[in-house]
């Protein structure tokens, strides 16, 4: 049976992430993750896709704070509450949400952090509480979901084999190995084979208190080929060109890597790294 051999959560979407023993379970994802976005002048959202040097911002959760930081600029601290009372409309996709303006502090820093974006400076919002947004029912089997401001599903789980047959085939190919960081999993698991977890249907933790349902494999974009401490781009191509010749779905096209995931049972729950995970196959 496959174990969790790391947790992690990014509290800003784009920006570093922080690697954890363990988490509280939420329906949006584990706590803190993605609770925070960058938006633009019009509130569509920002990402490395746009900004590769977003993944040089380290980020810190401490008992008060969100806290930034960057080379050559002071910490950036965010307080945790009271949550901010100005609300925005912003864009991630194709969805609307309700964001919480973090304020011109906070803006200023990230620009001076990475600079503008199209001319006008980048701000800073938190996925107000009282929203909710629907994870897609196209991929639900008449479930519901809801997530914050992740690209579209509250989870990615991703196993360490699927990883170490990706590096093989890329330096088959002359390429360099590429680490986890890259795929930006919220749960990485051993004790299965490669691509293991695309014959997954639910992962239930062993003691029953929590369970995830899997909803379809994750088509991976130009993020994977990013630096994550950095934001430098050594390889345009790798890994999506490797990843795309992998490909085990017939029915797809495409660079696809991990699973995107849904919490069925445990809202609420501790999720430890070492917890054992029982399978029922898709």
């Amino acid at each position: 049976m496959p174990t969790i051999s790391s947790l992690h959560i990014y509290p800003v979407k784009s920006l570093q992430g922080i690697d954890l023993p363990h988490a509280t379970l939420t329906t949006q994802g584990l706590a803190f993750d993605r609770q925070w976005m960058l938006v633009d002048a019009d509130g569509k959202f920002v990402t490395q896709r746009q900004i590769p040097l977003l993944a040089s911002i380290g980020v810190r959760l401490t008992a008060d704070n969100l806290v930034l930081e960057h080379a050559g600029l002071p910490p950036l601290s965010i307080p945790l509450e009271p949550i901010p009372a100005q609300r925005c409309e912003v864009l991630v996709w194709r969805d609307t949400c309700v964001g919480c303006e973090e304020g011109e502090a906070a803006s200023r820093w990230l620009t001076q952090a990475v600079g503008q974006w199209q001319g006008s400076d980048l701000r800073l919002v938190r996925f107000a509480p009282e929203n909710v947004r629907p994870v897609d029912p196209a991929y639900m089997d008449g479930d519901s979901a809801d997530t914050a401001f992740s690209d579209g599903y509250p989870f990615l789980i991703v196993s360490e084999a699927s990883l170490a047959a990706l590096n093989a085939q890329l330096l088959a190919n002359g390429a360099d190995a590429v680490p986890m960081a890259r795929f930006r999993p919220n749960i990485v698991l051993n004790g299965m084979d490669a691509f293991g977890e695309n014959a997954c249907k639910t992962l239930t933790s062993s003691d029953s208190s929590y369970a995830f349902t899997i909803r379809k494999p994750c088509q991976r974009c130009k993020t994977t080929t990013v630096d994550q401490r950095t934001g430098l781009i050594a390889n345009p191509k790798e890994p999506l060109r490797t990843l795309t010749a992998m490909n085990p779905y017939a029915h797809l096209t495409g660079a696809y890597f991990g699973q995107n995931t849904t919490l069925t049972a445990g809202d609420g729950m501790r999720v430890r790294v070492g917890d054992v995970l029982e399978i029922v196959p898709a």
